[in-house]
């Protein structure tokens, strides 16, 4: 990487690894914090939703806003208010005022992904897009397993200590985005192909992303409340958090590399599938705790692989004209999966015990298996398919990073299936 590259690209990065270093673990914690305070779980996971639909109407309306006040105001407007959300929750106890906290906290947080991601793709052209998306991946996952692993220690100097690391944290993001930048990035307003349209070109990318998002927001927000009641203090649940990021972090490449290679359907089953078996494991077996954290590193990197294979798939049928919208489509869905199941889910924790969050995930992804098998035979894999990237899920502004020549390249090879406005599919799709 070129230094002047680099240059461009240190101050987002560099803020990014500091806001998520602290943000990472806040799910965790809030979720633990309810649950020790003698919230139920469906309290649990309507709390703990609040944060995901925060995301999805910051991923709507924040570019907007943007636009409007200029980057570096955004900027340092969005992490004020994440550093306030955070403090704030560390200086009171109320259920429905902490769900008003983690909302802001997930609109604001959009919003910092929004400037941060949009600085990336001013950074470089398409031809670098890959490299640039590895880094950001690696800052992104990297923050998300030093923030909880490092959350049973920052617990254990006081109760609000965690609080406070994370809001001074999310400060302290700011100054490499004022002090380092010398130009503002662009942003262009988003408009994603709706539901509809997404169904006219991708079926499967539309089932895969949503039932990703259902499972990954509730391994963040649940997770650690089945980890709680299975009897493991705050430290031990950090750890096990750690290693199911680490999981999603290590073989997310892997299993995208394989799916280049294979069809992307007959992967996308086979994730599904192996999340099943997993979920199944975890309920009916006894583990160790050794055990516990190899099965979550597996499962965690099968649940976040699932996202970028299924945006893969859709890419390799999409025209090259339909790629950003196709995309930044496919993630408000899976953001709308990730919005609803913490409040799906949690209700059946209370009633099925904390099994329960594992019992849906076996469910979930059992009927994604079973649509994926349905949609088997409706259309012949691609013989090129589009390169893999991996991705976690952006804001739609980042979901552009994910077009890299390669992949624009790829789809101008395919023939048009699709009308990128109308959404009227040409061909059978899958």
């Amino acid at each position: 990487m070129s230094p002047r590259l680099l240059a461009m690209a240190l101050a987002p990065l560099l803020g990014l690894f500091i806001v998520a270093l602290g943000n990472g673990f806040l799910s965790s914690l809030t979720t633990l914090r309810l649950d020790a305070a003698g919230a139920s779980a469906t309290m649990i996971g309507i709390v703990s939703s609040a944060y995901f639909i925060g995301l999805t109407l910051g991923a709507v309306f924040n570019d907007r806003l943007i636009l409007r006040i200029g980057h570096i105001r955004a900027y340092g407007s969005f992490a004020s208010l994440i550093a306030v959300t955070i403090l704030l929750q560390g200086l009171f106890y109320d259920t429905w005022g902490w769900f008003a906290l983690r909302l802001i906290n997930g609109w604001a947080t959009v919003g910092v992904f929004l400037v941060i991601e949009s600085w990336l793709l001013l950074a470089g052209d398409a031809k670098i897009r890959g490299r640039l998306l590895a880094l950001y991946m690696i800052v992104l996952y990297g923050a998300g397993v030093l923030g909880q692993a490092a959350l049973g220690k920052i617990t254990g100097l006081s109760e609000s200590a965690p609080f406070m690391v994370a809001g001074m944290l999310a400060s302290l993001s700011v100054l490499p985005i004022v002090i380092l930048p010398r130009v503002s990035p662009l942003l262009d307003q988003v408009e994603p192909l709706k539901p509809r349209q997404l169904l006219g070109v991708t079926p499967t990318g539309l089932i895969g992303c949503f039932g990703s998002g259902v499972t990954i927001a509730a391994i963040y927000t649940l997770l650690p409340l089945y980890l709680q009641r299975a009897g493991l203090d705050v430290g031990e649940v950090g750890s096990m958090m750690a290693w199911t990021i680490l999981g999603a972090m290590l073989l997310q490449y892997p299993v995208g590399r394989w799916s280049d290679h294979r069809d992307r359907l007959q992967v996308l089953t086979i994730l599904a599938m192996a999340c099943t078996v997993l979920s199944l494991v975890i309920v009916l077996l006894p583990l160790s705790s050794l055990m516990l954290a190899v099965l979550l590193f597996l499962l965690g990197g099968a649940v976040f692989a699932l996202y970028p294979v299924a945006v893969s798939h859709a890419a390799d049928r999409a025209p090259a004209e339909a790629l950003v919208p196709m995309i930044q489509g496919l993630l408000l869905i899976n953001s709308l999966g990730s919005a609803i199941s913490p409040m799906m889910i949690s209700p059946l924790m209370n009633s099925f015990g904390a099994n329960g969050l594992f019992w849906v995930f076996a469910l979930v992804n059992l009927c994604m298996v079973t649509f994926f098998l349905w949609r088997r035979n409706k259309r012949a894999a691609p013989a090129n398919p589009a390169p893999f990237a991996a991705a976690a899920t952006f804001s739609p502004t980042g979901a552009e990073l994910r077009v890299t020549e390669d992949l624009r390249q790829a789809a101008q090879d395919h023939p048009p299936m699709v009308d990128a406005l109308s959404g009227e599919p040409t061909h059978s799709q899958s």
